[in-house]
């Protein structure tokens, strides 16, 4: 099974992350019996965050017995010093564990430093004097607050979206932070489910020894083909060379990532999904989204109020009105209302 060491924090890690978003999907015992099997094969490094409502408690449910056995990183994406305690505590609460192992800032809008007026980044390192967090991490969907954060030498980890649709200035940020000792932490290795071949994904993220990938799962048949994955790594063989390539050809540019940082909508619409139906629609059997439950989702496009708060929100700067009517008018030539 192939290791990565996370920068200078020297925790070593599987190449197979656990994302543990996805699980908020799913009942409390079957996320249980998930994270267990999971650890049962050697994949023990989860990844929760406050934002992800119950996954916390989830995890926490699993391991609570087995807290030594793996490694934790959750995140907080308080702006002010009260509720970074508030979030520290609850996370430890749920996680039913004295200590997280790395603890980052969950996509702000800025790089926090001490002495910026925040409080923040000192709240981290109190929180570190005080054992509750090892280590001091940061999770960003922005290119310039990323490389701030591996220029400033105050992180230890960087998460960050990976996958063999980055750009170059996104792809120059792993090599950044392996001269600045920082542990690199892949977060969309699959693009949020545009790219549907998960062996050529995890080939491609291969080649790149100091990056951890952290796959979102939360079904079994996902997570049977990524344990898969550590005793026979797939490679970049002639066929998946050929996928990535058309899958770039397909995909780079002006698309919705799926982060979700955009909502919530002020009049209900599911932004995040909504707002990539062209390319669903072209990637994936069209019986799973030509359906009443979808298209009452993508009518509700009808209601937005061009408020501008998905698109001020977006971290990749993307006019998400705009793209939201483009997805609807695809979606309409193929459903009949």
């Amino acid at each position: 099974m192939k290791k990565v060491t996370l920068g200078s924090t020297k925790i070593e890690v599987p190449k197979n992350g656990f994302g543990a978003l996805p699980i908020q999907r799913i009942s409390e015992k079957d996320a249980v019996y998930l994270l267990q099997k999971a650890l049962a094969h050697g994949m023990y490094y989860f990844d929760t965050a406050r934002f992800y409502t119950d996954s916390e408690a989830k995890l926490g449910a699993a391991f609570h017995d087995r807290r030594e056995q793996i490694i934790i990183s959750s995140k907080t994406g308080a702006t002010k010093v009260p509720d970074f305690w508030k979030d520290l505590e609850t996370s430890l609460s749920l996680l039913k564990t004295d200590h997280i192992d790395i603890y980052q800032f969950h996509n702000p809008a800025f790089c926090p430093k001490p002495d910026d007026g925040t409080g923040l980044y000192e709240a981290m390192l109190e929180a570190k004097k005080q054992g509750k967090i090892l280590h001091i991490g940061i999770s960003n969907h922005r290119l310039a607050v990323a490389q701030e954060a591996i220029d400033s030498g105050l992180y230890e980890t960087l998460q960050f979206p990976l996958s063999y649709l980055s750009n170059g200035d996104d792809m120059a940020l792993v090599r950044f932070c392996m001269e600045a000792d920082m542990g690199f932490i892949a977060m969309k290795a699959l693009a949020g489910g545009l790219i549907t071949c998960a062996s050529a994904a995890y080939a491609f993220l291969d080649m790149f020894k100091n990056v951890v990938p952290i796959w979102g799962i939360q079904r079994e048949s996902e997570l049977d083909e990524f344990i898969g994955f550590q005793e026979n790594p797939p490679t970049l063989t002639d066929e998946n060379i050929a996928i990535i390539r058309k899958d770039r050809e397909e995909l780079i540019g002006n698309f919705c990532r799926g982060c979700g940082y955009c909502e919530p909508c002020p009049v209900g619409i599911e932004i995040n999904n909504c707002n990539r139906m062209s390319l669903f629609l072209k990637r994936a059997p069209l019986s799973v989204y030509l359906t009443a439950e979808w298209a009452e989702k993508m009518k509700k496009i009808e209601n937005c109020l061009h408020c501008g708060q998905c698109a001020k929100k977006c971290p990749y700067g993307l006019n998400t009105p705009e793209l939201l009517q483009q997805n609807y008018e695809d979606f309409k030539k193929m459903w009949k209302y």
